[in-house]
């Protein structure tokens, strides 16, 4: 994305984009926290948006002592201030901060813009960076009429040490956004720009392998198609993206390798695993840190947690959502070397049940488009699953996903991804009543229930269509949402 040169033509980021530069405008100093997971595009919207107003900018370096760190700041001091190389190297945090507000100067007129790139990266788990940046905002840049943003990947280390943070920084931060994956939508507006063509099925197929993480995504070539494109990617020696799990994870989490542990037992199940069966397949000691894992996780985006209908808290279960991972585990890692594997792989049954739920996936990280589709986007909503394990009495069933609505009313949502039209036929009307049925037996719900049927490309014409009370295809998860 770097041919983007301002925030005009930046795709997407318009929330983002209109509170960034709304904070110009006022007299006040402003410490903002840009948060998001690593390749989501964090820099270069910041970048782009303060280009003209930014007069210092660094970006901390992983895993360097602090020596080495303060190295890498006077690097950054000596490029934006010319004055700068009167100053000697500081041999600790507050002499360069203290460096950097003689730099500064008096208040500006105009407001301007400092930007601290990988925050956790600088701070090292130093409590030492911490205080001196809490003595610089608090001391003295709070009063400067700057803006200064700090910018993490690492989401859950931001949140605990300074969104949460207890000290000086506490309740200190006055603008907070996580930027999240581009949508399908400013997916398609990306490619757009871009002049690729790309038909909708294709760009959801690409997206069920890169999430809409605008550097995976811009590894697409022109003229390629997604087996070709996948091919590209992750497959070969060539492969551009197939070595990034190795690197994904250790930029986020310290002890990283439990976080992969959670990710790997996650992966093994679509339906998802509770607190306690995570704890029995990693063998991960029972107590908080297994609570600490999973919050870390979902807070940066890679799982997320649906309690099924009916049950009780310790029944919530956790799904890995994250595409690129998903994929990665399921068939990049053991095949990474292999040219042309998906083109060989594409249409084994193994891959049509991954298919299956990573739409499932889709679906779920664009319910608020799903919402808009059936026009309930005012009304408050509780989304989750169910699931009843087969008994004596009553056979085993799973639903997708519920919308339990606030006007007394719950859609049962089918999910079908399918490369032409879904068919609906005599067989699985049947199976949706059932699901129905032992849905309204188990919960004992009396609210009104639509049988709602998602598909990928659509429903051809069937004498069973009118058994489902709603059909949306996928074409309105590329619908840009309304709030």
């Amino acid at each position: 994305m770097a041919e983007v040169q301002n925030e005009h033509s930046i795709i997407g980021r318009d929330f983002e984009i209109k509170r960034m530069k709304g904070l110009l405008s006022n007299n006040e100093s402003e410490l903002v926290a840009v948060l998001g997971r690593r390749r989501v595009g964090k820099t270069f919207l910041i970048k782009n948006v303060y280009q003209k107003e930014m007069i210092f900018h660094i970006t901390g370096l992983q895993d360097v002592n602090r020596s080495f760190q303060l190295d890498n700041f006077v690097a950054a001091r000596n490029q934006f201030f010319i004055k700068g190389t009167s100053f000697a190297k500081p041999n600790n945090w507050i002499t360069a901060f203290g460096q950097l507000k003689e730099l500064l100067g008096k208040p500006k007129i105009k407001k301007k813009v400092l930007f601290f790139d990988e925050f956790p990266w600088l701070a090292n788990n130093s409590n030492e960076f911490l205080k001196a940046f809490d003595n610089f905002w608090n001391g003295w840049a709070i009063d400067q009429n700057l803006i200064v943003v700090i910018c993490g990947s690492a989401a859950s280390w931001m949140i605990t040490n300074i969104i949460n943070n207890k000290g000086g920084l506490h309740n200190r931060i006055t603008q907070q956004m996580l930027l999240q994956p581009f949508t399908l939508n400013e997916a398609e507006r990306y490619f757009a720009a871009k002049k690729m063509d790309i038909p909708r099925h294709s760009l959801m197929q690409l997206y069920m392998v890169t999430g809409g993480i605008p550097y995976y995504l811009k590894e697409v070539q022109r003229g390629s198609t997604p087996i070709e494109a996948v091919n590209q990617m992750y497959f070969g020696k060539q492969a551009t993206l197939k070595n990034e799990f190795d690197n994904l994870f250790k930029a986020l989490f310290s002890n990283y390798e439990k976080h992969i542990l959670v990710i790997r037992a996650l992966a093994s199940k679509w339906i998802g695993l509770t607190r306690n069966e995570i704890i029995t397949k990693t063998k991960l000691p029972t107590g908080g840190a297994v609570t600490t894992i999973l919050n870390e996780l979902e807070t940066s985006g890679f799982i997320q947690s649906l309690l099924p209908f009916g049950k009780r808290q310790r029944d919530t279960l956790y799904r890995l959502t994250d595409a690129y991972t998903l994929f990665y585990i399921h068939f990049v890692e053991q095949n990474k070397n292999i040219k042309n594997y998906w083109q060989k792989k594409y249409n084994s049954p193994e891959v049509k049940a991954w298919q299956g739920y990573a739409f499932e996936n889709i679906c779920l990280i664009h319910i608020d488009a799903i919402k808009q589709a059936l026009g309930i986007s005012g009304i408050l909503t509780h989304e989750s699953s169910f699931y009843k394990i087969k008994d004596n009495n009553t056979p085993g069933c799973q639903i997708d996903m519920l919308i339990e609505r606030g006007d007394n009313a719950i859609n049962i949502c089918e999910i079908k991804f399918y490369d032409g039209a879904y068919i609906l036929t005599d067989e699985a009307v049947n199976k949706l009543k059932a699901k129905r049925n032992i849905f309204q037996d188990v919960s004992k719900t009396k609210k009104q229930i639509f049988l709602t049927l998602v598909t990928a490309n659509g429903l051809s014409e069937s004498k069973y269509n009118m058994f489902i009370d709603r059909h949306i295809d996928s074409n309105v998860l590329f619908n840009q949402v309304n709030f």
